[in-house]
This record gives structure tokens, sequence and C-alpha cells, in this order.
């Protein structure tokens, strides 16, 4: 609780002493917004020459050895191959089917 007492105590203070100036105010959130403004274009531009140079953003991943198992692509090979019996299957006439929409 003595966290939120004092932190009440100074947004009083804050509130007392601020007097309104809605151009005050508005030149401060335009001066803001214009530093902002630039900062993200600087920051797009230097990501994109460092891009186009060639270059990695942050640390460049390490190329680890391809580790790869044939199993699991028989195994999606097989798959595919009685996918493509069934579909052959309705294509030949082996399968007939009534279209309810007809």
């Amino acid at each position: 609780m003595d966290i939120f007492d004092s932190l009440d105590s100074f947004l009083k203070r804050l509130r007392s002493r601020a007097t309104v100036d809605p151009v005050r105010d508005w030149l401060v959130l335009l001066s803001v917004s214009m530093i902002a403004l630039v900062g993200i274009i600087v920051w797009n531009v230097w990501t994109f020459s460092t891009v186009a140079a060639g270059g990695t953003i942050g640390t460049s991943a390490t190329k680890a050895p391809m580790v790869f198992d044939n199993s699991s692509l028989d195994t999606i090979h097989a798959i595919f191959e009685k996918r493509a019996t069934e579909e052959a299957k309705y294509m030949t006439g082996t399968y007939r089917f009534a279209d309810p929409s007809q």
C-alpha cells in the first residue's frame, strides 16, 4: 500500500503544478511523434541496406549438418500412393457414389 500512496501523492503534486497549455501539449506531442517517425525511418533504412548488402540482422545462424531420416520420407510416399490409388478407383468407376446435389 505504501507504493500506491507515494504514487498517488506524486501524481497529486504533478496535477497541482500543471497548467493547461494546449499549444505546448500539441507541440510536445508532435515533437515526440516526429522523433519516433524519424527513428523508425532510420531503423528501416538501416535494416534494408544491411539486408540488401547481404548482411544479417542480429547474430547469424550457425549451419548445422543436415540430419535426414529416409524412413519418414518413405512413410509420406506411401500415404500419397494410397491416396493416388483411391483417387484412381473413383476416376475409373470402381467406386460409385450418388451425388445428393444432382
